[in-house]
């Protein structure tokens, strides 16, 4: 599916200077202790990165654990680039602070986003947590192709469609709000501001139908019942 919207001059520049090589303004992906992908660290690496660094006073933005909000936060980005919650707390603590760089972090806000992107581009959240960063300080033609990327790599995933279908209201792209919204709320997304926008509008009476049963579904006891799935860390 292709965006509406094209791609801004300075993701443009951003890409191409990647592909001919030249060093990035936001630093050089290198850590004494990882970098490593979020989606699989190595054993309690994560653990420890959080116990220390991502306690639950910094990822409320309290307060910092072992210095600084914005230290504690760099340490782990450092470690773990796309740490999608952590980059979430980061932008959050600078939107009310009013600053775009944290007391404390070696790079401006935006720099953690294209440096968890850049670490790992096949991280659909991750292209998803840059586009929705990027909307929220009112970037909105920059955002939308990495709202529109994050949805091509995870169509099913609740957060992706519901960041996007936030996007396309705010564009007056109602049916495609719509079409988001229902993927969201099928995926059990837990919030209902954008079904509230949209019914608000008019644009939809906020029924969601229940996603279609997988084939051969229920044809015996074992696939009917239900399967334990992995813990994954919620972004």
């Amino acid at each position: 599916m292709t965006s509406p919207l094209k791609i801004a001059a300075p993701v443009a520049l951003l890409l191409l200077a990647a592909a001919a090589g030249a060093k990035p303004y936001c630093g050089e992906i290198t850590n004494a202790f990882g970098p490593y992908d979020y989606r699989d660290p190595p054993d309690n690496s994560l653990y420890m990165v959080e116990h220390a660094h991502y306690t639950e006073e910094v990822a409320a933005g309290v307060k910092g654990n072992t210095g600084s909000i914005g230290g504690d936060l760099d340490y782990t980005l450092r470690v773990f680039p796309n740490h999608v919650k952590a980059l979430t707390t980061m932008a959050a603590v600078a939107a009310r602070s009013k600053v775009n760089k944290l007391a404390g972090a070696n790079y401006p806000v935006e720099c953690y986003f294209e440096r968890a992107v850049r670490f790992k581009p096949d991280d659909a959240l991750a292209w998803g947590a840059y586009g929705k960063y990027l909307y929220g300080i009112g970037q909105a033609e920059r955002a939308m192709p990495m709202l529109q990327k994050a949805y091509d790599m995870a169509p099913d995933n609740a957060s992706v469609n519901y960041n996007l279908g936030i996007a396309y209201f705010r564009a007056k792209q109602y049916d495609l709000a719509v079409k988001h919204a229902k993927a969201a709320y099928q995926h059990d997304f837990p919030l209902d501001g954008l079904r509230n926008m949209l019914v608000g509008a008019r644009k939809w009476d906020g029924k969601v139908d229940p996603l279609p049963a997988k084939e051969g579904a229920g044809d015996n006891k074992e696939d009917a019942a239900p399967k334990e799935q992995p813990e994954t860390a919620a972004r």
